[in-house]
């Protein structure tokens, strides 16, 4: 049995007889004495990728699926699809942009430290690395002189995101993003 405060993204319970992936999280903390935290989850069915939101206390219980985990590479995208590859047995997984939903934006060919969640032979999920390397593709001129202080400038990354970067880094550079979060870690 798996606590609703110990929940996290991609984990696999059952409701109602129905299997559910978890796709995002949203913590509600009262300010009034006594009030207990709501977990609002918002789930896809495994199988239909129908959504489904639910609230929970944190004391809830949810009965958590068995999954298997298999490393995987990400090979590329065609059109809606990404395609990823087993790196044991070879075999080819498919998703469509609304299954990996944001996961996608942190995608770059030949990608490797992900995972297929496997449950009853069908891959349901992908599951990323805490971080990624990124190249920085464009962002404004470096600053000479410049510290390593807070100040921050936009910096657009290889997979085409933006965050923002150290005044001090330049095209080219790799930096590594927290994939949770999607804030700058440091430099790779």
């Amino acid at each position: 049995m798996l606590k609703a405060s110990d929940l996290k993204k991609s984990s696999v319970v059952e409701i109602e007889n129905q299997l559910y992936i978890t796709r995002t999280i949203d913590v509600k903390s009262p300010s009034s004495r006594g009030a207990t935290t709501l977990y609002k989850v918002r789930f896809s069915h495994v199988k239909t990728g129908q959504k489904f939101e639910k609230s929970f206390k944190g004391d809830d219980t949810l009965h958590e699926v068995e999954l298997l985990k298999h490393p995987v590479q990400f090979l590329y995208q065609e059109d809606d699809r990404f395609i990823f590859m087993d790196n044991e047995d070879y075999n080819q997984y498919t998703f469509a942009q609304d299954q990996l939903e944001d996961q996608s934006k942190w995608l770059v060919e030949n990608m490797e430290g992900l995972y297929a969640l496997i449950v009853d032979e069908k891959a349901i999920a992908i599951e990323l690395p805490p971080s990624v390397d990124l190249e920085i593709v464009d962002t404004a001129p470096a600053i000479k002189g410049a510290s390593a202080s807070s100040r921050t400038k936009t910096a657009m990354l290889s997979s085409g995101i933006e965050v923002q970067v150290p005044e001090y880094l330049a095209p080219g550079e790799i930096v590594r993003v927290n994939t949770s979060t999607g804030k700058y870690m440091s430099r790779a």
